[in-house]
């Protein structure tokens, strides 16, 4: 099957299709160029490339009122864990789960439009191909009173919580502080692992 992607920056640029000589890490590959990311990103920062997950189920709305999906085994692992979350009175919301390439690629699009440089944007947003969202198994969470995405999200009982309990249902944070991949301290995000 042949697919044409989105379309880049550029009007007259369209990034490769996906086809049996030219796949999914090529088409990375473009995405990166065009957005002045080196295609040795992933070998430089030991930050694997993941492909987009299938067979997704969902895990309710957002706290924007969004529907969010995990893959399978992901989703029911997070519906367990907010079920015995929430029978201690702890709350946990769902800020973003499952995000496609091309989702990831209108989030950083938005970002240099906005004037951060790509040095800025690679310390808190992963390249397209290079996000754990794209694999299904990350959700980003916060609770009630706390602003999204913030490190405020330590300091919850959700979080406190989630430290005490979360590896009980197979999820992990991906980037506590100093993590290997050099993205920020992410609290909010959590993943499960194959």
């Amino acid at each position: 099957m042949v697919r044409l992607l989105l379309q880049s920056k550029k009007p007259d640029q369209v990034y490769s299709v996906v086809t049996p000589e030219h796949g999914y890490s090529e088409r990375i590959a473009d995405i990166l160029r065009d957005l002045g990311v080196p295609t040795s990103y992933g070998s430089d920062t030991g930050m694997p490339l993941y492909r987009e997950a299938t067979d997704l189920l969902s895990i309710g709305v957002d706290i924007y009122g969004r529907e969010q999906r995990l893959v399978r085994d992901a989703a029911i692992r997070w519906h367990a864990m907010h079920a015995a979350a929430r029978q201690e009175d702890v709350t946990l919301l769902p800020i973003s789960g499952f995000r496609s390439v091309d989702y990831q690629l209108e989030i950083w699009h938005r970002k240099l439009t906005s004037g951060e440089s790509v040095h800025q944007i690679l310390r808190v947003s992963a390249p397209p191909g290079y996000s754990e969202h794209h694999s299904g198994r990350a959700v980003d969470i916060t609770t009630l009173g706390c602003p999204p995405v913030t490190e405020e999200f330590e300091s919850t009982l959700a979080f406190a919580w989630l430290l005490a309990h979360a590896k009980e249902f197979g999820f992990s944070m991906t980037y506590p502080r100093n993590n290997r991949f050099g993205i920020v301290y992410e609290p909010w995000h959590w993943a499960t692992r194959v």
